[in-house]
């Protein structure tokens, strides 16, 4: 796997030197690299010890029943490590789940061993579909979420560095407008999967990453024929995996998901393991206008699926990308709210939070707005439109019914602000931000807000 430079490095180094620091665990999807940024950050250590559960000798460490001193030592000495109290040492013990004892330890990591340094990670898999297995001391371990690349990670792993620091700017400089989203669209199209995008720095053409995308999607269904209680669980599973990313960017219903006979409790039950296993994210509606923002969860789902990338893919949209300026133009303006979903997920890696989208619901009146954040005491409506001539009708109920006046409106074309009036008469301000931004919409609503 390639050693790109991550942003959650730069939370695992500030874990590591917090005084409240517990055992931490990393989660994230299959193949999303967090073994990799592990690596990159053990050089921050005098010594690394790494342990992969997978195999028989590393697993049995944590088998034989060792007081959390006698194991410490064991480890420390199966891994050759010096035990001097001024080595700064990190532990990272990877496909934890294989190991119910392993899991168990975490706690006497946390209470007994606080001098070292102890990082979990595996697939998610067999813990989220054996409900039987045990989980994670509660209060005993902290969490980061680890997800594909996002696109400031994609520009700094193809080496676009003079690209990265106009991204970087506030505001970003008109200049960069046309490369960047150049750029942003290639990253629509390849996806942020690390192995996918060192294959697409490497100068690999999106039809020789056809064999990377299937291997991903296949690793994905060995993982539920391997951990599955039953093979009903399993085909359950393996339909929800395989469909989700033709209705990714929809709402669904969960009884006969994917074009399938399959009830509600079943399929329901199939998509929440999936998305405790970070493979997809179930986006639920809000109807708030001021904070907090609660999502409804009585009420339809719009799905995320894990990568913009493998979408295009199972859906056969590659083709397509070189036909258009404007991910608007085609397969229904999904991709391009879905990559922004998707950029809104990775900018949060403390929290298990997922945006929301408003709705207002009445007989002969719905509106949708695409997402709403929350900036300082104002929840803001974010719609994602091709353009001005784009219809802003959702947006405008929003804003005649919360108190203040700031919108935002993701698109293709420029950085800039309008004076826009609802039906209703009230004037707000309209924050037009290119879409590439959408990783950046936290610092451009306090700019708004700001000025």
């Amino acid at each position: 796997m390639a050693m790109f430079p991550r942003k959650i490095v730069a939370q695992l180094k500030s874990w590591s030197e917090s005084e409240y620091r517990k055992p931490l665990v990393l989660r994230g999807a299959r193949q999303v690299g967090k073994t990799t940024a592990v690596e990159i950050f053990s050089r921050e250590f005098d010594q690394y010890a790494y342990l992969n559960l997978e195999k028989f000798e590393d697993a049995n460490l944590f088998a034989r029943k060792l007081s959390a001193e006698e194991l410490i030592e064991a480890i420390f000495l199966f891994k050759r490590l010096s035990g001097s109290p001024g080595k700064k040492t990190l532990l990272f013990i990877d496909e934890i789940q294989n190991s119910p004892q392993a899991m168990a330890y975490m706690r006497f990591f946390y209470e007994s061993a606080n001098q070292l340094h102890v990082i979990a990670a595996g697939s998610l898999m067999e813990t989220v579909i054996n409900v039987d297995k045990p989980a994670f001391p509660v209060g005993r371990v902290q969490y980061l979420f680890m997800y594909p690349l996002a696109f400031d990670e994609f520009l700094a792993a193809t080496g676009e560095e003079k690209a990265l620091e106009y991204y970087h700017r506030i505001p970003f400089p008109s200049l960069a407008h046309p490369i960047l989203l150049k750029l942003f669209h290639q990253y629509v199209l390849i996806g942020g999967m690390p192995e996918i995008v060192q294959r697409h720095a490497e100068g690999a053409k999106s039809v020789d990453l056809t064999d990377g995308y299937e291997a991903l999607m296949m690793s994905f269904q060995e993982d539920v024929r391997k951990y599955a209680r039953n093979p009903a669980m399993a085909q359950i599973i393996g339909h929800a995996i395989a469909s989700a990313p033709l209705e990714a960017g929809k709402r669904i219903k969960f009884a006969n998901f994917g074009n399938s006979n399959y009830k509600s409790r079943e399929m329901g039950e199939a998509l929440r393991t999936l998305e405790r296993a970070m493979i997809i994210h179930l986006l639920y509606p809000s109807t708030a206008t001021s904070p907090p923002i609660r999502p409804d969860l009585k009420k339809s789902p719009r799905l995320q699926f894990l990568d913009t990338g493998l979408i295009n893919y199972v859906a056969g949209l590659q083709g397509f990308f070189f036909k258009t300026n404007d991910l608007h133009s085609f397969y229904q303006g999904l991709l391009a709210e879905h990559i922004v979903g998707q950029e809104f997920l990775a900018s949060d890696m403390k929290t298990a939070r997922k945006p929301c989208f408003w709705v207002r619901e009445k007989k002969q009146s719905n509106a949708e707005v695409d997402f709403i954040i929350q900036s300082g005491p104002y929840i803001l409506p974010v719609e994602v439109k091709a353009g001005k001539t784009g219809t802003l009708r959702s947006l405008h109920q929003f804003m005649e019914q919360t108190d203040h006046p700031f919108a935002v409106r993701l698109w293709s074309g420029p950085l800039e602000k309008d004076q826009v009036s609802t039906p209703g008469g009230k004037t707000f301000t309209l924050l037009n931000l290119p879409y590439f931004l959408a990783g950046k919409i936290h610092e451009y609503a306090s700019w708004l807000l700001d000025r």
